[in-house]
């Protein structure tokens, strides 16, 4: 059974509501055990504990929050027990063009410094819309194109860790098991 850790700060909600929808776009793929949680309530033991993460912070000053680099450093976990795990990220930023997909590369980074593989989302969630570093929004998620990049970011993570942790080879991406949408040719 893939364990996936949607791990997340949110100051006004947005972050939060973001989280949420990733956290049931992973429970789309069966045999997937799901745990949300803040920075303010994780603890190193669920980072040792889940296959992989998605991490989302709001942006702020074209970056990832404080809280969220804080939980980082000072969890401290070591190295060899989370190295492999494959992670993917998420922001809310105050208006398009506010830094979050900067914030989703500064958090990969992070994931990347700890040995996790990381990933974005090629395919689209509507139209001239994707989550290739990662799902962004301006505010909360109200369209359905930002609902569906949080819910696809969400459970393309689950499909890698069914794929490569639990040897689920159908459940592969490319495998055709995706609803096509209008937008997609």
């Amino acid at each position: 059974m893939g364990k996936i850790l949607v791990l997340y700060y949110s100051k006004d909600g947005n972050t939060k509501k973001m989280a949420e929808l990733v956290a049931n776009g992973a429970k789309q793929i069966p045999d997937t055990e799901v745990r949300l949680k803040a920075v303010s309530e994780a603890t190193r033991d669920d980072v040792y504990w889940c296959d992989g993460m998605a991490a989302g912070s709001p942006t702020f000053l074209g970056t990832v929050a404080s809280e969220m680099k804080k939980f980082w450093e000072d969890i401290q976990p070591e190295w060899q027990k989370i190295d492999g795990k494959i992670g993917c990220a998420f922001s809310s930023q105050g208006g398009w063009g506010g830094g979050a997909e900067l914030t989703c590369q500064a958090l990969l980074t992070i994931m990347m410094n700890f040995g996790f593989l990381v990933f974005g989302v090629t395919d689209y969630s509507g139209h001239q819309f994707t989550a290739h570093y990662g799902a962004t929004q301006a505010g909360e998620p109200r369209s359905e194109k930002e609902i569906n990049a949080c819910l696809r970011l969400g459970r393309r993570l689950a499909e890698w860790i069914a794929v490569y942790v639990d040897g689920k080879k159908e459940q592969h991406p490319l495998n055709g098991h995706y609803k096509r949408n209008s937008w997609d040719k």
